[in-house]
């Protein structure tokens, strides 16, 4: 199938950057729009790139023609201020879902999460039916959770627009390293020190049990979604689940049973004092997310992950030891002023 124009939202990022790379690797994709608030120097074939904040900017001159929108443009900081993800991640998208309309584009692909969910079982797999209200006490879950509403009547308004919902499980690759570091552990991580001679102790704790996938096989998934006749929600993630074994395995570290509750009142603390980003409510997250079955994106679109969950793993816990990072603004290896910059313009209060 031939795709004359796709347009990515937020193609700098984590996964915007992968997915970009897929569909210009695609001969049936014949141009692709990088839409971003900071463009970067880096280019590919068949690459153009248009500066827009989605809470802003008009953006039907940019979608207009389009034949698909992939929209990824997300904010996971300032989490002491969610005023300022909810303005950019849920009222930022929905101005995108209403310039699809507008621009009179024919298909949606929305990135959605496994933290859409709400909390479920960690001993069986879930479909795509299992409820999406997400989790209450985290800013992420709370607006994933709420754009799966908004495109629910979104899809009733507007039948003739194809809509597809990913929802991957958490995501990595070696050239989001610095930034993930950045965004959830903060400029206190000795980023060298992270390596499995140095890691005695793996905490078990009730519900560490989650998903994870490599970043290049979602932007596969995006882009089979993005060529082919498809709709509706795609769990995606890779085997083998993830749990403190595994970590302890990989580390070559001792496993320790402990309640959560002691780790939960540590990162409270840590995160009241601006000593780490992430909140707390994204730890509740991680604890009572469920592990989701992928069947319907391995029959439907047809996607198989080419790396393992552990593969995955491994490859951004070596990136994080190289400090690695990629040639866009948010996966700089490093912020111009390094760690003391992070730290002055405030931990967890900065965009």
């Amino acid at each position: 199938m031939t795709v004359e124009r796709v347009v990515v939202i937020g193609a700098t990022g984590n996964v915007g950057t992968s997915v970009i790379r897929k569909l210009t690797e695609d001969p049936g994709v014949m141009s692709v729009v990088g839409v971003a608030r900071r463009i970067p120097d880096w280019t590919l074939p068949k690459l153009t790139w248009a500066s827009a904040d989605v809470r802003t900017d008009d953006l039907n001159g940019i979608l207009r023609g389009a034949d698909v929108v992939i929209h990824l443009a997300w904010l996971f900081q300032p989490t002491h201020r969610p005023e300022v993800t909810w303005a950019n991640n849920v009222e930022g998208s929905i101005r995108v879902f209403r310039a699809v309309a507008d621009a009179g584009v024919p298909a949606l692909v929305h990135a959605s999460s496994v933290g859409a969910y709400s909390p479920g079982p960690k001993d069986r797999p879930v479909d795509e039916s299992w409820p999406t209200h997400g989790w209450p006490g985290a800013a992420y879950p709370r607006e994933k959770a709420y754009l799966e509403r908004v495109l629910d009547a979104f899809e009733t308004s507007h039948p003739s627009i194809r809509v597809v919902r990913m929802r991957p499980a958490f995501l990595f690759q070696r050239g989001a390293a610095s930034q993930q570091r950045r965004l959830f552990a903060g400029p206190f991580l000795p980023h060298r020190l992270v390596r499995p001679s140095l890691i005695a102790v793996v905490p078990d704790l009730p519900g560490l049990v989650f998903q994870a996938l490599h970043t290049q096989d979602a932007a596969e998934a995006y882009r089979l979604a993005a060529v082919g006749d498809v709709r509706g929600p795609f769990n995606l993630a890779a085997d083998p689940v993830v749990d403190a074994r595994l970590l302890a395995e990989y580390l070559r570290a001792q496993v320790l049973r402990i309640p959560a509750w002691p780790v939960r009142v540590a990162l409270a603390t840590a995160w009241r004092l601006h000593i780490v980003p992430a909140s707390p409510g994204l730890f509740d997250t991680v604890l009572r997310v469920p592990v989701m079955d992928t069947s319907r994106a391995r029959s439907e679109l047809g996607w198989t992950p080419r790396h393992s969950a552990k593969d995955a793993v491994d490859e951004f816990m070596q990136g994080l030891r190289q400090g690695a990072g990629s040639p866009t603004a948010p996966l700089a290896p490093r912020l111009d002023g390094g760690r003391l910059a992070e730290i002055r313009t405030g931990v967890g209060e900065k965009p």
